[in-house]
C-alpha cells in the first residue's frame, strides 16, 4: 500500500504514470533461450503434483468466484479491473480447445465474456466477444482487456497444467521464498500470451518440497495500457477435487512499475465434465449444460 507520508499530489502522479517497459522490469521481454532440461522437468513435476493425469480427462470446468478489489487498482487500470461489473462470477473453461467464458455480476449489472485462444500467429490472436447487460460491445479496449483477463484466469487457476502441453521454452531462474517456503523459479516464454498477443513471460514459483506452484509472476502485454507491467498471483488453501489440485484462495498484486495490491478472490463453487459443447459458451448467456451455476462448495 502507498506510504502514509506519500502526498496526494505524488500519489496522483503515480496513478498517471504510463506502464512503460524499463530495464528494471523483473521479467524483461527478451528472446527465449533454448529450453533447459531441469526447468522442463520441474514444470512437469509441478503439473503432475497438480493432477496432470486427471486434468487431461476434463472436458469442461465450471467454477464460481467471489472476491474484492483493492481501492487504487481500479483508478490505474479501469478497463482491466472493470470493477462496476467484475464482482462475483460464474466461469466455464474447456481446456482441450483453449476456450473459456465468464459471467460477471456487479453494481452496474451483468458482463459476459467469451474467449478462444488463437495460435499466436499475426493473423490468429484469438477470438473474444463482450456483452454488457446483454448488449454486445464494439469497444476495442474492452475486448482486448477481456481477452487478457480470460486467459489470465485460466493460468491462475491451473498454473502448470495450463502450460505443460504447449511445448513452451522454459529456463530456471534461481529460487525464492513464498510464505517461507523455498521455491524453484521456472520462467516460461508463453506463446500465445495472455489474451490477443503473440507472447508473455511467466515465472512459476514451484515449491521444492511438494512441487505445488505457489506464485505466478507474469507480464501483461495483451493490453495497451498494461504493456511493460508485471504482476503476480499467490495461491493458497489448495484442495484436491476430481483428482486436480485447486487454489481455493488467490491474491494478486502489481509488482512493476509500482508495487500495489490488486485483488483477493476465492472459489465458491466447482464441478467438472458436464459434457456441453463450445456453443454453450458463445452467446450473451450460458446455455444448455453450461447454464446451471457451479456446484456450491
Amino acid at each position: 500500500m502507498p506510504s502514509p507520508s506519500l502526498s496526494r499530489r505524488s500519489l496522483l502522479g503515480l496513478l498517471a504514470l504510463p506502464l512503460l517497459n524499463g530495464c528494471s522490469s523483473p521479467l524483461p521481454l527478451v528472446a527465449a533461450p533454448p529450453s533447459q532440461a531441469d526447468a522442463t522437468r520441474i514444470l512437469r513435476e509441478s503439473a503432475e503434483a497438480h493432477g496432470l493425469a486427471a486434468y487431461r480427462r476434463l472436458t469442461d470446468i465450471n467454477i464460481a468466484y467471489d472476491g474484492q478489489w483493492r481501492p487504487l487498482i481500479g483508478r490505474i487500470q479501469p478497463e482491466v479491473t472493470d470493477t462496476g461489473f467484475r464482482g462475483s462470477s460464474q466461469e466455464r473453461l474447456m481446456p482441450k480447445i483453449g476456450a473459456s467464458a465468464q459471467a460477471y455480476t456487479g453494481a452496474m449489472g451483468r458482463k459476459q465474456v467469451t474467449w478462444r485462444r488463437g495460435s499466436g500467429t499475426a493473423d490468429d490472436l484469438g477470438e473474444v466477444a463482450v456483452w454488457f447487460n446483454g448488449i454486445r460491445s464494439t469497444d476495442a479496449a474492452a475486448q482486448q482487456a477481456a481477452a487478457l483477463v480470460a486467459e489470465g484466469y485460466g493460468l491462475f487457476l491451473l498454473g502448470p497444467l495450463w502450460l505443460i502441453d504447449r511445448d513452451l521454452p522454459a529456463a530456471l531462474a534461481g529460487t525464492e521464498r513464498v510464505d517461507g517456503r523455498l521455491c524453484d523459479v521456472v520462467e516460461v516464454w508463453m506463446s500465445p500470451g495472455l489474451g490477443r498477443v503473440r507472447s508473455d513471460r511467466i515465472a512459476l514459483c514451484v515449491d521444492r518440497a511438494d512441487r505445488i506452484t505457489r506464485r505466478i509472476r507474469f507480464t501483461l502485454e495483451g493490453f495497451g495500457n498494461t504493456q511493460g507491467a508485471v504482476a503476480e498471483v499467490d495461491t493458497f488453501d489448495h484442495q484436491r477435487r476430481f483428482g486436480v489440485m485447486w487454489p481455493m484462495r488467490s491474491f494478486e498484486r502489481v509488482v512493476h512499475p509500482i508495487a500495489l495490491p490488486a485483488h483477493d478472490w476465492h472459489i465458491t463453487g466447482l464441478d467438472v465434465n458436464r459434457g456441453y459443447s463450445v456453443q454453450a459458451l458463445t452467446g450473451s448467456d450460458f446455455t444448455a449444460g453450461a447454464a446451471a451455476p457451479a456446484a456450491p462448495l
